[in-house]
């Protein structure tokens, strides 16, 4: 019998082997039957970069950096500005496309398409199941955009009347994440270029100069599911099986990482990967940063959304207060990028 199945060979899954391979435990790692991913952009925290370097995984990763953050609102007043050197880091984050990082961490793992009996089963891959878990009043449209002058490294947060619209630097370009109604995320994606083009550069603003051409349009859903419990029996949770978030302020494989990064230091100094006390001190620690990135990341999604005036003053104030005091600035900048308790 094995010591520990991973199911699901996706970066999380991948995470995990490469953590536990020195480990002395006996591990499977089974690819679940998937689709080739479409362009999907991934920002990556400077923690994450942290955790993929103790994995060998980061040299020869082809990624954009973002030293500053601009976050404003259509339409009114409020905006401030994350910088690195705030923070205290080198980058908030870097930018790649998931199939890029995909396939750097499969180079280093072998996998199967053949699950073991083993004493610990985690899954790594997938929506939570047995929940419905909110459905956001918003798609999100993904798509490779050009821009005059070409992106450098900063990023833009924008709160517009629909939800939030995000262009992250990506080698000259920037990936688009931008949040509104389905039903106008249809019609945006298979318009005319032009017409997509002047539509964004209307919402965007003058910040980011003029978009030009814009490429690999799609639409992803969002919604919000958690898993109630992260850990039944000898079995455990992690990553997008445990939780998927909206993609505002980019958590989502950033937690999973580190939900893979302590996983395998619980189970590495266990002497039974499969006990319930030890998985369930892994939960445990894993309630916290968890829980407050959930809460965060909701908030920031729909918390906050909407066009009425009361919204858009609160929001104005935030941002104008954020922007006021470095010390919130930081503290901010901080939680997004290292979680609840400051990890890796």
């Amino acid at each position: 019998m094995l010591d520990v199945v991973i199911r699901g060979a996706g970066p999380v899954g991948c995470a995990l082997a490469l953590a536990l391979r020195n480990s002395g435990l006996r591990i499977a790692l089974v690819e679940q039957a998937s689709t080739a991913p479409g362009f999907r952009p991934i920002a990556l925290s400077y923690a994450s970069r942290l955790i993929l370097e103790r994995l060998g995984a980061w040299a020869g990763l082809a990624v954009s950096p973002i030293e500053r953050i601009v976050v404003s609102q259509a339409g009114s007043f409020g905006r401030t500005r994350l910088d690195a050197a705030d923070a205290g880091v080198p980058a908030l984050g870097y930018v790649t496309d998931y199939a890029a990082l995909l396939a750097q961490l499969r180079a280093q793992v072998e996998t199967t398409t053949a699950a073991a009996p083993a004493r610990c089963i985690v899954h790594a891959e997938g929506a939570p199941q047995g929940s419905d878990g909110k459905r956001y009043a918003q798609d999100a449209v993904v798509a490779l955009l050009h821009a005059a002058p070409p992106s450098t490294a900063t990023a833009f947060e924008r709160f517009t009347p629909e939800g939030p619209l995000a262009l992250l630097p990506l080698a000259g370009r920037y990936a688009l994440i931008w949040s509104m109604r389905p039903e106008r995320a249809e019609r945006l994606v298979a318009a005319p270029e032009d017409e997509f083009l002047s539509a964004l550069n209307t919402m965007a603003g003058v910040a980011i100069g003029r978009g030009t051409r814009v490429e690999k349009r799609a639409v992803q859903p969002l919604a919000l599911k958690v898993r109630g419990a992260r850990v039944e029996g000898n079995e455990v949770y992690i990553g997008n099986a445990a939780q998927t978030l909206h993609p505002v302020a980019g958590q989502g494989l950033n937690l999973g990482l580190r939900d893979a990064w302590e996983l395998a230091r619980a189970l590495g100094a266990a002497a039974d990967p499969g006990s319930s006390a030890t998985l369930a001190r892994f939960a445990a620690q894993r309630r916290l940063d968890a829980g407050a990135t959930i809460r965060v990341t909701d908030f920031l999604a729909a918390g906050i959304a909407g066009d009425n005036a009361f919204l858009r003053t609160a929001r104005g104030a935030a941002l104008t207060a954020l922007d006021l005091f470095p010390p919130t600035r930081r503290f901010f900048a901080r939680r997004m990028i290292f979680g609840a308790a400051a990890l890796p």
